[in-house]
């Protein structure tokens, strides 16, 4: 039995789940999120819980079964308080500036890369070289952080570049580091 998939996923009171054979809708204050799952796993709402099961022991259906509460418990979360993931430009020069829904990045390129957010993610500037995506979605999210970060990645040799917040970054020694 999944030790994650067999955990009830709880509903807060200000969140309304419906759930339609393997398709659910999440409802809350934030915003909607839909998804439609795997008919190999069983979706059911007891009082203030979901609680998923799974309808035979096959190897796809024990690893859909985890992924499946995983999933729910994320929808969840998301429409309740939501996600965010926090950036670091690192370098001389390198700026950031958000207005409405456009990301203008300044990072050593000979021009400014403008990036278009997705619906549902908004993105904050709170100081020129930090970024806030904030989002209801967690796997929208994670892909729009992928995609500004790949803007830039962080090199080995300085550590320039758009990272993580707590992401760390090994160096390597350049040239003048190697002794023969």
């Amino acid at each position: 039995m999944s030790r994650i998939g067999k955990q009830p996923v709880q509903i807060p009171a200000d969140v309304t789940v419906a759930i339609d054979g393997a398709h659910v809708e999440v409802k809350g204050p934030k915003g909607t999120l839909s998804r439609k799952f795997h008919p190999a796993i069983t979706i059911k709402q007891e009082g203030g819980k979901i609680i998923v099961a799974r309808l035979d022991d096959e190897a796809e259906s024990r690893a859909l079964h985890g992924l499946t509460r995983a999933l729910l418990a994320n929808m969840v979360n998301g429409v309740s308080t939501g996600f965010e993931k926090r950036l670091e430009l690192v370098g001389v020069g390198y700026r950031a500036a958000a207005a409405g829904q456009t990301l203008t990045l300044n990072v050593g390129y000979s021009q400014p890369v403008e990036m278009t957010m997705p619906e549902g993610i908004k993105a904050e500037t709170p100081a020129p070289t930090k970024i806030v995506l904030n989002g209801i979605d967690k796997e929208l999210l994670g892909v729009v952080a992928a995609n500004v970060r790949a803007v830039r990645p962080p090199e080995p040799y300085k550590g320039k570049g758009i990272r993580y917040q707590d992401e760390y970054v090994q160096k390597k020694a350049g040239k003048a580091g190697v002794k023969k």
